[in-house]
């Protein structure tokens, strides 16, 4: 049971740290520099703060390498509870690390629309703004296919809370009510925009699910329930 705690708590501060630098590449630096609008203003933004940008890169880079480790300790943690749902829970909590690294071309893409290079000269600025935004929005819409993973491997890590006695029951139901947040949010996004501001409310209270799970795994590890 100390072997457990140790994973449990590791995997915690992970998870914590994955849940601490996302924000940055995934809500604030778009919201900083992304007008869905205007390519221009969008242009001129990362144009004049390319750091931001890169610094979202980076973000993006680092808390999806975190996952990496995050999935493996969780596998280590969760097979001798069931090692075939702790096997779906790795591939799937793995699947949308390669779409995440990949998806960070788009933003390298707008960065270097707005770098001036000489090889860029046959493109009129109008032209060059409205890639810039083209890229950015890219860049969104690939978070969101990720996002369809994101949801879907917390359904195999609830169940897996539910039976394995050492992490309260009700955090399970909580895993995977933000899975299905992030499904709802994802397939909204892509598949029929026109519900996604109204539904918003509510993807983001499922959602809110998961950092209950980061915060026992950090405090408490694992310990049976009374």
């Amino acid at each position: 049971m100390d072997e457990d705690r140790k994973q449990a708590r590791l995997a915690g501060v992970l998870y914590a740290l994955v849940a601490v630098t996302a924000p940055i590449g995934l809500m604030y630096v778009p919201g900083q520099l992304l007008d869905v609008a205007d390519a221009t203003v969008t242009a001129s933004r990362i144009a004049s703060h390319a750091s931001l940008l890169r610094l979202g890169i980076a973000s993006e880079l680092f808390h999806q390498t975190i996952e990496v480790f995050l999935v493996l300790v969780l596998f280590n943690l969760f097979k001798p509870v069931h090692l075939s749902l702790a096997r779906h829970m790795a591939i799937l909590g793995w699947m949308p690390i390669p779409i995440v690294f990949l998806n960070a071309l788009n933003e390298v893409a707008a960065l270097m629309l707005v770098s001036g290079a000489g090889f860029l000269s046959v493109f009129d600025k109008p032209q060059l703004d409205a890639a810039v935004l083209f890229f950015m929005r890219l860049h969104g819409y690939g978070l969101q296919l990720a996002a369809v993973f994101w949801g879907l491997w917390l359904f195999p890590f609830g169940i897996l809370v539910l039976r394995c006695g050492f992490i309260p029951k009700v955090l399970g139901w909580l895993v995977m009510a933000a899975g299905l947040g992030y499904l709802i949010g994802s397939f909204t996004s892509l598949i029929t925009p026109q519900f996604a501001q109204s539904l918003s409310n509510w993807v983001f209270l499922l959602e809110m699910g998961e950092p209950f799970m980061i915060l026992w795994l950090l405090v408490f590890g694992a310990r049976r329930s009374k």
